[in-house]
């Protein structure tokens, strides 16, 4: 999507990596006086490299068109043409086929779900006239900051540009929510991953959040900020199962095949009213079922998420359990009850390059040993 005056095409709201002051001297006249597009009249092919078939999607990474080049993509699954389609998932399944082969490291390829208004949030913010069509709403447990639109109104204040990417930047709002990351991969690693938020970033939709409340990397402030941007993660590479995921034959899935992701969640009765327990996770290929390998954590065998797991693996990796301080899977399960919006990306990481989830991070110096947990991947 991009922004334009209103009544014209020229000029943009926002070109390049800067605000126009003349259209935009305020977060509030700017949206006023701004427009939200889809760009080439809905053509998501050459906007956004983007096509379905049948109950197949594609994303390409880069696609070029008249307008320049589009780099990643982002997209909602809608209820109808004003709504996003809510998915409540306590106590069900949800399964689909992926094929990562041409996903090397460095990428994401995404399916997650996150707690973004039905409507986008144009009920709630007067300032919002695109709503769910335009995809407005975005939020995650990250609490972005490059989001243009923020309840209604422009994060243009403090805006500072990305040196490494000449189409965006951040501002000083961040939109936050929690987020159930179902699938983050490429052909060289994967993980399931719960972030839980805490306070404001609770009451459903995009909390906006500003200063500590963000919980900023850049100021120190990571584990200060209302959500869990670390997540309680069972990717098996990481607890040394290091056969279970590649990209041939010789690993238990081979990523250079299609196959079929299930995942479950658990709860204290079986019912969709219950308490989350347990996410699992399972696969299929080549008509086998293959279940997720035990990993070992404090002398016990896990092979789903837990909040037993998940206080072993922070308490073996020495990581903050920011996890289990904002709620652990009952919190999780409490936002999953009211309905998340499903996202699909495919996209880079141009602040440390995916190494969270396929490589060693935090780096660590040349001939070094990371320290245990820190191995993510190849």
């Amino acid at each position: 999507m991009w922004l334009h005056q209103k009544g014209t095409y020229q000029p943009n709201c926002y070109k390049g990596d800067s605000w126009d002051a003349a259209v935009c001297p305020d977060p509030v006249t700017c949206a006023a006086n701004c427009a939200l597009d889809a760009g080439n009249a809905g053509d998501y092919k050459s906007a956004y490299g983007v096509t379905s078939q049948g109950g197949s999607l594609t994303i390409d990474f880069e696609e070029s068109n008249a307008n320049g080049k589009n780099v990643g993509a982002r997209l909602f699954m809608m209820k109808d043409a004003s709504s996003y389609q809510m998915f409540q998932l306590m106590g069900q399944e949800f399964s689909f086929t992926v094929d990562v082969s041409a996903l090397p490291c460095g990428m994401n390829g995404a399916l997650y779900m996150v707690d973004m208004d039905e409507d986008g949030g144009m009920a709630k913010y007067p300032g919002n006239k695109a709503g769910a069509a335009y995809g407005t709403g975005y939020c995650d447990a990250q609490c972005p900051h490059d989001i243009k639109m923020i309840n209604g109104q422009a994060n243009m204040l403090g805006w500072d540009k990305n040196p490494n990417d000449p189409n965006s930047g951040t501002g000083s709002w961040g939109s936050c929510c929690s987020e159930m990351d179902i699938w983050e991969s490429n052909s060289q690693a994967q993980a399931v991953t719960p972030h839980v938020c805490s306070g404001g970033a609770t009451s459903g939709g995009s909390f906006k959040c500003n200063g500590t409340a963000c919980g900023d990397d850049s100021k120190g402030e990571r584990f200060k900020g209302l959500c869990d941007k670390d997540g309680c993660d069972l990717n098996p590479y990481r607890f040394g199962v290091k056969s279970f995921y590649g990209n041939s034959s010789s690993f238990a899935i081979d990523t250079t095949k299609p196959f079929q992701v299930v995942t479950q969640w658990i709860t204290s009765d079986g019912s969709a009213n219950g308490d989350l327990t347990e996410i699992r996770r399972k696969y299929v290929q080549g008509g086998k079922v293959i279940e997720t390998p035990q990993v070992s954590v404090g002398g016990k065998q896990y092979n789903s998420v837990t909040d037993d797991f998940c206080v072993g693996q922070k308490k073996a990796f020495n990581n903050t359990n920011s996890f289990s301080q904002k709620g652990g899977l009952k919190a999780m399960g409490e936002v999953m009850k009211r309905g998340m919006v499903l996202v699909m990306s495919l996209w880079d990481d141009t602040s440390v390059n995916m190494l969270w989830l396929d490589s060693t991070y935090p780096p660590v110096a040349p001939g070094a040993t990371p320290p245990p947990g820190n191995v993510r991947g190849p």
